[in-house]
């Protein structure tokens, strides 16, 4: 083994990624949202953005990483190094990561509008086989991260260790993470301030047609009465246009308890769905409690309360409160506006939500789940810096790609496609990429590639 190879590329998919973000038109507007009057830098800082999201979404994990495309400047160019990279996250004040915001925005219009015109059109929300068309989903949820060392703006968490929590808005109908945002561990996760900032954001980046319709589903530990009455307002917004939902958990106390057991009394109770393709479950049921509850009258208009019961699982056995522990039944209640449809069709609704969980995760394997710095203002910068990240991966599967690919996790992306070497060859005034030919997933990449190529440029 030797490593005197010549005219070879490595991660042939930090092709595909750069060349999306031109033609989506993200790199120029971070380098309009990131130029400042009298100062010009060797390397464009919105190009640095853009190829520090190429690395985390190749697989980075620390700023020191971005050495990864230095040896691919044969193909891209010139490089920023990881002392100007570095800098340019220490750059990036607040009032940098909220022009990047509005710059993600304008982007996400076009791409969206892609969306919309292609044959497949926008993608809408499936549940249990049937489409909530014209909603746009956002689901919210937090999520730790442990600071190993001294951090800026680190403290103790719940959990019993140092670290940050972060919130984070994600898009079910496309993937995306829409917004996150970094906070001291000791926040709470029913925080109402912070649950409606990270939702206000997520919303910011919609483009006016998605905003008319929104579910938004939190769980039960960001529940709160002011971020459910800022919900049901629309934000505040006093247009009949806007009309959004909530979908959110709801405390198990004695009083729903005994509702619990006037249904079970009276046979209130009703077959759930979450089996095979949209089946009903015969061992879980569901019923409307919210007569049963007393007052309501503090909450919106159409609040409704809905209890689920199942066997109890011995995974939740640990968790199970006495009264649960007692009968060997489950029970979870959620609230929500919606004013008509059947309760098995809201429950299901409502459990979808757990799709967050797994997008969380793939964030926390890309880039989110060590923040590289002791200073807070560089690891916000970097927390941006994955979330543009995550904006890449999911506008390639989204836009360039086919099949189990578009759903594909980032590990399985870089196995298959991302990861790929290839040979540069030049003649004829062209370079080319020539992968191996027994790659089993190079039509795909080939595809994509030309996929892009396509795109039009935004107006």
């Amino acid at each position: 083994m030797s490593g005197d190879g010549k005219g070879q590329v490595g991660h042939v998919g930090g092709v595909h990624l750069r060349l999306l973000a031109e033609r989506t038109g993200l790199t120029g507007a971070l380098s309009a949202a990131l130029a400042r009057p009298g100062f010009v830098p060797v390397h464009d800082r919105g190009q640095v953005m853009v190829d520090l999201a190429v690395a985390i979404t190749l697989g980075a994990g620390c700023i020191r990483d971005v050495r990864l495309l230095e040896h691919q400047r044969p193909v891209f160019g010139p490089v920023a190094s990881f002392p100007t990279v570095w800098r340019a996250l220490k750059e990036t004040d607040e009032l940098g990561l909220a022009r990047i915001e509005r710059a993600r925005a304008a982007v996400r219009r076009h791409v969206y509008e892609l969306l919309r015109q292609s044959p497949e059109g926008f993608p809408e929300v499936m549940v249990e086989g049937a489409p909530l068309t014209g909603w746009t989903v956002i689901d919210s949820d937090g999520t730790l991260i442990a600071a190993p060392s001294e951090k800026e703006g680190a403290h103790g968490t719940y959990k019993g260790f140092l670290g940050h929590h972060v919130f984070v808005a994600a898009c079910d109908n496309t993937g995306e993470q829409l917004a996150a945002t970094l906070h001291p561990g000791n926040v709470s996760a029913n925080d109402a301030d912070v649950n409606i900032d990270i939702l206000t954001r997520a919303v910011a980046q919609l483009p006016w047609w998605r905003r008319q319709k929104i579910l938004f589903r939190v769980d039960g530990a960001g529940f709160s009465h002011r971020l459910i009455d800022w919900i049901a307002s629309a934000g505040g917004r006093k247009s009949p246009t806007f009309r959004w939902e909530y979908s959110v958990g709801w405390a198990f106390t004695m009083r729903e308890q005994a509702a619990i057991e006037v249904c079970d009394a009276r046979g209130l109770w009703q077959p759930a769905g979450g089996g095979a393709d949209g089946a009903v479950r015969e061992d879980a049921l569901v019923a409307d409690i919210t007569a049963l509850l007393g007052d309501l009258s503090g909450w919106p208009p159409h609040h409704r309360v809905i209890a689920r019961k199942e066997p109890l699982h011995p995974r939740y056995l640990k968790d199970a409160s006495p009264y649960e522990t007692e009968k060997g039944m489950r029970y979870q209640t959620f609230a929500t506006n919606h004013r008509r449809g059947q309760i098995a069709h809201l429950d299901g609704r409502h459990r979808k939500h757990a799709r967050v969980e797994p997008k969380i995760r793939d964030q926390k394997a890309s880039g989110m789940g060590l923040l590289p710095s002791r200073e807070l203002g560089v690891n916000a910068a970097w927390l941006t810096a994955t979330t543009l990240a995550a904006d890449l991966r999911r506008w390639l599967q989204l836009l360039a790609l086919d099949g189990e690919l578009t759903k594909a996790t980032p590990k399985t992306l870089r196995y298959r496609i991302l990861h790929v070497p290839a040979r540069l060859v030049r003649g004829q005034r062209k370079r080319r990429l020539k992968l191996p030919d027994t790659w089993p997933w190079a039509t795909a990449i080939i595809r994509a590639f030309t996929r892009i190529l396509a795109l039009p440029h935004p107006t």
